[in-house]
């Protein structure tokens, strides 16, 4: 099997550093998933006949990087959704864009639709007569500049809400299209068709031991443009 990185596993959940171009769940590609591989990955280490239960939680953009959890009971999956729903998880990303954001720390707030058919998203400023007829709904974020080198600028973002294409369409919307990422306006694309979106951290109350949990995952270590930030990135 490939070699991902599994970052968390107890019995009730399962955690893997996502890199990107990979889907977490399938699509009309019927490329091979990340959930594919989980479920390879549990049948053969712990050595489980039959199916294997595999509950997706959250997702990541297929181009972008990072934590993933899934859920391998059927609590843990209706309890993680639940704690996303009601906004208890608490989760930071990292992005790298070519313009540096004015200001240079602040907090985001849209109004997001998402055009299923082009698997666009579109950000409006306010709840237009127009935003209300797209379905869009309201998206918020905090963002900094922690790190600039070579005329790039490295961005930790906090997501208060989890729309689709948030971070993307929201820095794109101030004039910072995420390296990589021509859908929002980037010049050009990388070379493997991923973007600089990194979830960095998740972190939340466990669904069935009530502990805090953190789960961190560094950066793709064989990009380039990760490696430049590799001394400002926060610890893992």
């Amino acid at each position: 099997m490939e070699s991902i990185q599994v970052i968390f596993e107890d019995n009730h959940l399962i955690a893997v550093n996502k890199p990107p171009g990979w889907l977490v769940q399938g699509d009309e590609t019927g490329d091979d998933t990340l959930a594919d591989w989980v479920k390879a990955y549990i049948k053969l280490r712990y050595d489980k006949p039959g199916a294997v239960f595999l509950g997706t939680i959250h997702r990541l953009d297929r181009p972008a990087s990072g934590a993933l959890v899934y859920a391998r009971t059927s609590k843990a999956l209706s309890r993680m959704n639940a704690l996303f729903k009601k906004r208890e998880i608490e989760k930071v990303y990292l992005a790298v864009v070519a313009e540096r954001p004015q200001p240079l720390a602040g907090q985001l707030v849209h109004y997001i639709a998402k055009d299923k058919q082009r698997n666009v998203a579109k950000a409006y400023n306010s709840l237009s007569n127009r935003a209300k007829e797209a379905g869009a709904r309201k998206a918020s974020l905090d963002y900094e500049l922690i790190g600039e080198l070579e005329g790039r600028h490295l961005l930790r973002i906090q997501l208060h809400t989890g729309r689709p294409h948030q971070i993307r369409v929201q820095l794109a919307a101030i004039g910072c299209p995420i390296l990589g990422d021509v859908k929002y306006g980037f010049q050009h694309p990388n070379k493997d068709g991923s973007i600089h979106l990194h979830c960095f951290s998740l972190g939340f109350v466990h669904p069935v031991r009530k502990e805090p949990v953190l789960i961190k995952a560094q950066p793709p270590a064989d990009d380039p443009v990760w490696r430049l930030f590799s001394e400002l990135l926060p610890p893992v």
